[in-house]
């Protein structure tokens, strides 16, 4: 059709023009296009202070705590085991759609945070294995990340993967030149893994979430690619009840990012994701085991939830640093005030 993807590249001589914390974790306050995912997956993430560095600075420390380092979940390792065996599956798959993964749960479970890190590590072994060619001013899109939008219609979504790749669209054209337009450059491409977030806002019982649930089926079976797709409590939406809702959930794979678990059988997985972010910590006075020994406390207050947890350690840290004691303590951790739906139904209540 002659429509062609956005030549855009990053080059290091470009000034970066994001926050760290943009480059860390790809902020959704924003269109993603292929320009910011590239910006996000070849940044280097920030690193965990290391046995014989020197001291860092106060604004330093700061800022580590503010991007802070990816904890390696349990669902982050079933995700990644999942869309590594899907894509293999699929490579060579070419009548039918490949198999797909749903990836749900509450909010503040971590959904964003795996995802994010599946598709960064999918780039970076693309990458690796099919370097650009010397002097080549094309970068390598393995990768798409687009978002489901607030109202989608099938025309809306479809634009939104278009502007994605910079596939130049018009006013005039139809849902169907755009979607060929779309199926074409993402092949050309060489697209292999596209993720969908946000896609509880889809609600197949009104007329236009079904013709937008249709569009996503079929791009799943005309493009070569292994489809994610990630929202809150996916399962409990009208995506997967009638024909469609079927259809889906016979072709997907579920990955729960439900919260942690205080004990699971002799293991405890939330003390250990504490230690691990404990390990991670930048602060001058911090004691190893302090933050572990309040498991309980930490379960019962954050219910388990990864993203509620790792932003009360962080606050924590970044107060404790401002109020120069360097160390968190189970008092430091009760002045922290949490996301509201932690603080109204989680937090425990003080003794008297």
């Amino acid at each position: 059709m002659g429509l062609q993807p956005d030549k855009t590249t990053l080059t290091q001589s470009q000034p970066n023009r994001d926050t760290p914390s943009t480059q860390q974790h790809l902020h959704l306050n924003y269109t993603p296009t292929k320009r910011h995912w590239h910006r996000f997956a070849t940044t280097d993430p920030v690193v965990p202070p290391r046995p014989g560095d020197p001291p860092r600075s106060t604004e330093e420390r700061l800022a580590y705590h503010s991007s802070f380092v990816t904890i390696r979940t349990p669902a982050i390792h079933t995700l990644a085991a999942q869309v590594r065996t899907l894509m293999i599956l699929g490579r060579h798959q070419q009548t039918t759609a490949r198999p797909s993964l749903i990836v749900t749960g509450p909010a503040a479970a971590g959904k964003p945070t795996a995802l994010l890190n599946v598709g960064r590590t999918c780039h970076l072994a693309h990458t690796r294995k099919n370097p650009p060619p010397p002097g080549s001013a094309h970068t390598a899109v393995p990768v798409a990340y687009v978002l489901v939008p607030p109202g989608a219609t099938a025309k809306t979504l479809i634009t939104e993967f278009a502007r994605y790749l910079g596939i130049p669209i018009t006013a005039r054209m139809t849902q169907t030149q755009i979607t060929e337009a779309v199926c074409h450059t993402y092949t050309q491409a060489g697209i292999q893994l596209v993720m969908i977030d946000e896609i509880h806002r889809l609600n197949p019982r009104t007329t236009t979430g079904a013709q937008t649930a249709d569009l996503l089926k079929d791009l799943s079976e005309r493009l070569p690619a292994t489809f994610v797709y990630a929202g809150i409590n996916v399962t409990d939406t009208p995506l997967f009840t009638g024909t469609r809702g079927a259809q889906l959930a016979g072709r997907a794979t579920l990955v729960d990012c439900g919260p942690l678990p205080a004990r699971h059988g002799k293991r405890e997985p939330f003390r250990d994701v504490i230690t691990d972010i404990e390990n991670h910590l930048d602060l001058q006075q911090h004691k190893a085991g302090t933050l572990p020994r309040h498991a309980p406390y930490l379960h019962q207050r954050t219910a388990g939830r990864i993203g509620s947890l790792t932003r009360l350690i962080r606050q924590a840290a970044i107060t404790a640093i401002h109020a120069g004691t360097e160390r968190i303590t189970k008092t430091t951790l009760d002045t922290i005030r949490l996301d509201h739906l932690a603080e109204t139904q989680h937090r425990p209540r003080r003794s008297r």
